[in-house]
């Protein structure tokens, strides 16, 4: 579920910038390599949480917590959201930018929270989703063979040279957060794939 919900997040991101799109094309196609298609996986699984929450843990003895004290067995959450909204950790956190993730030489991104977390699209540490090495594979997979054979385009006109502004990315809150507007795009076979 979780993999297919960041799909479509992933296309609206890629008709909206036609720059990343043209990028993923040119590494997939073998003519550029830098670990994009993993870096814009990541990006949108940062813009686009699947879900906002995880699943509330049992405090097993009274802790205090930034000065709040949090008594033995309440139950504790936090919004997983909150996390990729820090300006701290984030810059230009409301924009679309792979090359984020491409930073320190390609080196892998700590997804599993092992050294730190800055995002938990599938949880960290041991409650980590069990699926998510499968999810990413199933999103490059996916990503991959949708942009080797398709060119995907706003429907409308592009508003600007960058891209369209006009790609409606809301949120709604439903098992997982998805898109209140489902993405409509315009695809169009690429000639040197046919």
């Amino acid at each position: 579920m979780r993999s297919r919900v960041g799909d479509q997040w992933i296309v609206a991101n890629l008709v909206k910038h036609p720059d990343i799109q043209s990028k993923l094309y040119s590494e997939i196609t073998g003519k550029w390599r830098a670990w994009y298609l993993k870096a814009t996986l990541l990006e949108a699984l940062r813009r686009h949480l699947p879900g906002h929450f995880v699943l509330p843990h049992r405090v097993t003895k009274e802790v205090e917590l930034d000065g709040y004290m949090i008594p033995k067995n309440r139950l504790v959450n936090f919004m997983v959201a909150d996390l990729v909204w820090d300006l701290k950790v984030w810059k230009d956190l409301i924009e679309f930018k792979s090359d984020r993730f491409l930073a320190n030489g390609g080196e892998e991104f700590d997804i599993m929270g092992s050294r730190e977390i800055k995002m938990m699209p599938f949880g960290v540490g041991r409650r980590i989703c069990l699926g998510w090495g499968l999810a990413l594979l199933h999103m490059e997979y996916f990503v991959a063979n949708s942009i080797w054979y398709f060119e995907w385009t706003s429907i409308q006109e592009p508003t600007t040279s960058l891209g369209s502004d006009n790609i409606e990315m809301s949120e709604k809150q439903e098992f997982t957060t998805v898109m209140k507007n489902p993405l409509r795009a315009r695809i169009s076979p690429r000639m040197s794939s046919v």
